[in-house]
């Protein structure tokens, strides 16, 4: 446990409160709306479609190489162990506790590794939201609260003129009968590996899921900047979308014109380019934790040996 960076508690409660107070401006929205039985098509996709809870999002989380000075609030945390360092006790990550979620984390981590040395692809122009309702009345719409932009019609048309290029499989399976046999890729789970590229919204809003789905080792700050950038993600995801969203503050951005396109492809090359540090972190991050993961089955499987010659002996 030498490697260990010790936070005292001032340190660390300064920097899960900020956390805390961070996230809490992105959630508020969501908590109210949920008491008042409101939607939001745009904020409420983070917390539906990526199981968020607002308190879980809330706890702070340090990361592997942390240990907790004088952290009591972490020792009913079943990730968390008592390490002893210069003859006082911390709390740090466990990651023996994620050892039956290796192949998952082992997953994750290949999945974003390889998708960020994918070249980058730009010129779907976010037709996923208008796959979604191809073929479809207003009455069959997700979001039925909020009108669309152009008729049944012109939606069909649109899609037909330019055609589908999603490479995504979490936008694809939403896709409906009608719309996805023409989508230039026929995409599956098993196959996301082989299509998620760093030009897509959808696998930039993914960084914030994988993040999030192992926080406890990657740690609260980057989990919160990864939602920043989905946030923004999403925004550009329902701009271009059918949906007329300005009510909301939302202005469209009308792909079904060349202008419109332009400027989609404009945006989406600027979250390409912010996500591409981010990226880079996250995949450092899981690297690191499955490194860890790996090592502490190793030594339990060590530990398992050493018992049954003990015994034999």
């Amino acid at each position: 446990m030498s490697h260990l960076t010790v936070l005292d508690k001032t340190t660390w409660t300064e920097r899960a409160t900020a956390h805390s107070h961070r996230v809490d401006e992105w959630t508020q929205g969501r908590l109210a709306r949920a008491r008042a039985g409101e939607k939001h098509p745009v904020d409420d996709f983070l917390y539906e479609y990526y199981p968020t809870r607002p308190r879980q999002f809330r706890r702070w989380h340090p990361g592997l190489g942390y240990a907790l000075a004088d952290a009591d609030a972490y020792r009913t945390d079943r990730h968390y162990c008592t390490v002893v360092l210069d003859a006082a006790t911390a709390m740090t990550v466990d990651p023996s506790t994620f050892s039956h979620r290796r192949e998952g984390l082992a997953w994750v981590e290949g999945l974003v590794r390889t998708s960020a040395q994918r070249p980058s692809r730009t010129g779907c122009f976010g037709l996923h939201e208008w796959a979604m309702v191809y073929g479809s009345t207003q009455e069959e719409v997700r979001h039925q609260a909020w009108p669309l932009r152009l008729s049944p019609s012109e939606i069909r048309s649109t899609v037909d003129e330019i055609g589908l290029r999603c490479t995504h499989f979490d936008a694809y399976r939403f896709f409906t009968p009608a719309a996805a046999p023409s989508n230039e890729f026929e995409l599956s789970r098993g196959t996301q590996p082989d299509f998620d590229q760093p030009g897509c919204l959808h696998a930039t809003m993914d960084l914030y899921k994988w993040s999030d789905k192992y926080s406890v080792l990657v740690g609260s700050d980057l989990v919160a900047d990864c939602f920043e950038l989905a946030l923004e993600a999403r925004t550009l995801d329902m701009q271009a979308a059918p949906y007329d969203l300005a009510d909301l503050g939302y202005t469209p951005i009308p792909i079904e014109t060349p202008a419109g396109r332009a400027e989609y492809v404009r945006r989406q090359r600027q979250l390409m380019d912010a996500s591409a540090p981010l990226r880079h972190r996250v995949i450092e991050a899981l690297g690191s934790a499955l490194t860890a993961v790996d090592a502490a089955i190793c030594a339990t499987a060590n530990e398992s040996v050493d018992t049954v010659r003990e015994h034999m002996a």
